[in-house]
């Protein structure tokens, strides 16, 4: 896979993806990064790439010919059109699945804005989807870039050790991860549950699958009406509410 994220602070971006299991599978050839800097598209002698709204309003837009050009230049680098997202707090928020559809793909580009915003036109042109990373607002879209860049790459084979690295994590399945523990066996006069040294494989995945299903019952019960819960799961939670009532 490649992608590209259209910046104006892509050393910002570079800091992030040169480093950890990232800047691994760039190194390592599963994985293709670059930013580009928009300024450097500017027509502009002083290489501006903003102005003030029309219609008034506070702040600064971001133009739409730098943009422009450098998506182009993208497109030609590539030889072909990137599915080009610009992270917005106007998109969907992301998640599990749509990181899994966008590990799909051969190409993405990502948009970062910064200032008020960008100029419609533009967003209007090239723009495929808009995403989110959550209801809040930051000062610009590098770090949701860079966020989006993070879980979509792990996804891509290869670039962690095995699909168990990141299967059973948190939202993967539709449910939070069970609690985890490491050496020593006892802390702070707190020991590690007995069934995770018993040696009984069986009994161990019971026990982490039913703990991931009490977390995501007490910590993100949204979640458990999109989980694809068997028969059992969903016998075991209404157990869970039974005990609670009594």
């Amino acid at each position: 896979m490649r992608i590209d994220i259209l910046t104006l602070f892509p050393d910002m971006c570079r800091c992030v993806y040169s480093e950890s299991i990232i800047g691994r599978a760039v190194s390592n050839g599963f994985l293709e990064v670059y930013s580009h800097n928009i300024r450097d598209y500017s027509k502009d002698k002083h290489n501006r790439v903003d102005d003030t709204p029309y219609g008034g309003g506070m702040g600064m837009l971001m133009q739409a010919q730098p943009i422009y050009d450098c998506y182009s230049a993208v497109c030609n680098d590539i030889g072909t059109k990137p599915h080009l997202i610009y992270m917005s707090p106007q998109g969907k928020v992301l998640n599990q699945e749509k990181v899994k559809e966008l590990s799909s793909y051969d190409n993405i580009a990502i948009l970062c804005g910064h200032y008020e915003g960008i100029d419609e036109r533009v967003l209007e042109e090239i723009v495929d989807e808009e995403i989110s990373i959550g209801d809040y607002v930051l000062t610009g879209g590098e770090l949701p870039a860079l966020v989006l860049l993070d879980s979509v790459a792990r996804m891509l084979d290869g670039v962690l050790p095995n699909e168990e690295a990141f299967s059973l994590e948190s939202h993967y399945n539709g449910l939070l991860e069970h609690p985890q523990y490491t050496k020593p066996f006892e802390w702070n006069s707190k020991t590690v549950p007995e069934v995770l040294v018993s040696g009984h494989h069986a009994n161990i995945e019971k026990w982490k699958h039913e703990q991931s299903l009490i977390r995501t019952a007490q910590r993100r019960p949204d979640m458990l009406d999109k989980a694809n819960l068997t028969e059992k799961d969903k016998l075991f939670l209404k157990s869970l509410q039974n005990k609670e009532k009594n």
